[in-house]
């Protein structure tokens, strides 16, 4: 199996050692995003709703790069500082998907990078 590296300059840089996103045969595994903005040290953190409209913002932009779509995504990980937010989070992610949800895990974290409170994975698959 072979695998390729995704990149693009519409979202944000890595902020270590590892790739946006990754092919391995027909999956592509998107790296878990926070609400960066792209081409800036800068992360919105003004609400959950907002920071997790951003997290699916870098999400889509590099799902475009790879020339897939939010209606590839088989897998979604969500990782949550506060799980009171849940809800919030859970309403602003929603808007992304319209029929044949992705498989997803939503787990309780003490931290993330940068002190944000959403970091978001994926994997998808094109056939």
């Amino acid at each position: 199996m072979s695998k390729k590296i995704i990149e693009t300059s519409k979202a944000p840089a890595p902020i270590g050692p590892y790739s946006q996103a990754v092919w391995a045969g027909n999956l592509l595994y998107v790296s878990g995003q926070i609400a960066l903005l792209p081409g800036s040290s800068d992360v919105i953190t003004t609400s959950p709703s907002e920071e997790t409209h951003q997290v699916m913002h870098n999400i889509q932009v590099i799902l475009e790069e790879a020339g897939l779509d939010f209606s590839h995504v088989v897998k979604t990980t969500i990782f949550l500082t506060d799980m009171a937010e849940f809800a919030e989070v859970n309403e602003a992610y929603g808007q992304y998907f319209s029929a044949e949800f992705p498989a997803r895990e939503t787990v309780s974290v003490k931290g993330l990078p940068k002190n944000v409170n959403v970091e978001i994975s994926v994997t998808a698959y094109k056939p």
